[in-house]
């Protein structure tokens, strides 16, 4: 049986590239995406994130000229979540899209409040890239 998905978004005016390399660093995460840690660390090559729940793996889509910017989110219990995300041009503008996936057990309430709190990293996002960047 097919899960259930929602697709969020935001367009940010900025080109899809800087957005793409800018979300693409799990390094700049905690800057527009608390919602997923506090903290983000490199340990031999692999990223971890700090969360309430405890420290996760997160696992980015290989660097591409698509804006493919899936993601693996493995829990502490060792189960693997898939997120897909996407930066998706549109002259010099872009929207980002992140397909929140219903995950089994997950109540109707409990999946709002993820489709939330995704809206605002997301909004997050867009605030961060209108600033100038260094």
């Amino acid at each position: 049986m097919a899960s259930e998905s929602r697709h969020i978004s935001v367009w940010i005016d900025r080109h899809a590239a800087d957005v793409y390399e800018y979300a693409s660093n799990p390094a700049n995460l905690p800057q527009w995406a608390p919602g997923l840690g506090s903290s983000v660390e490199n340990v031999e090559g692999r990223w971890y994130v700090e969360t309430p729940s405890g420290r996760v793996g997160l696992a980015f889509a290989e660097r591409n000229d698509y804006g493919v910017l899936d993601h693996d989110v493995t829990l502490p219990s060792g189960e693997v979540v898939y997120n897909p995300m996407r930066v998706i041009p549109d002259g010099d503008v872009c929207e980002v899209v992140f397909t929140l996936r219903r995950l089994p057990g997950v109540s109707d309430e409990d999946f709002a409040r993820d489709a939330g709190l995704v809206q605002a990293d997301l909004t997050r996002l867009k605030a961060v890239m209108a600033r100038p960047m260094r």
